[in-house]
């Protein structure tokens, strides 16, 4: 009985290994596909912001030109930062924020059925993008960002630079 038990822990083990070695390239993958999501909702938004401010405008969003022009150049910058993995945490956030806002404001119907009916929340456009957004703010980029290489790079640099000061 107790080799069984050995034998269903190293397997569990291997499996536990095996899942983690698929992390990254999933947060690649995510990125990736939602950055140029992103990065073409917001350039969309820009090509024609006339038809932007004016859907704000109905909504009875304030200032709908310059939030107009500001959730543009958010989705189309932050798109470019998650689908390079540059600053992707950071960004993250402001895309978050900018989901739970278009469905308090767009889809409220779709928000205040989270719990009655979900799938008129996961089927309402922002769900998507928030719960990607949601993924990368809280598991980061993965090993194939330029986050890691940047991170890579100054711990690279940190003892060089202590070892230089003494």
């Amino acid at each position: 009985m107790a080799s069984l038990v050995r034998l269903a822990d190293s397997a569990y083990s291997w499996f536990v290994k095996a899942a983690n070695r698929l992390q990254s390239p999933l947060l690649l993958l995510i990125r990736l596909y939602w950055g140029w999501q992103f990065w073409q909702s917001g350039a969309g938004k820009l090509a024609d912001i006339s038809k932007l401010v004016d859907y704000f405008t109905t909504l009875g969003i304030p200032f709908p030109a310059f939030n107009a022009h500001f959730v543009a150049l958010l989705e189309a910058g932050g798109g470019i930062l998650l689908f390079l993995g540059l600053a992707s945490r950071l960004i993250a956030l402001p895309l978050v924020i900018d989901m739970v806002v278009a469905y308090i404001t767009a889809d409220r119907e779709a928000l205040s059925s989270v719990i009655s009916d979900p799938g008129k929340f996961y089927n309402a456009d922002p769900f998507t993008f928030l719960f990607s957004s949601l993924i990368i703010l809280v598991f980061g980029p993965g090993w194939f960002s330029l986050d890691t290489i940047i991170r890579w790079y100054r711990n690279k640099r940190q003892p060089a630079a202590a070892a230089k000061a003494e």
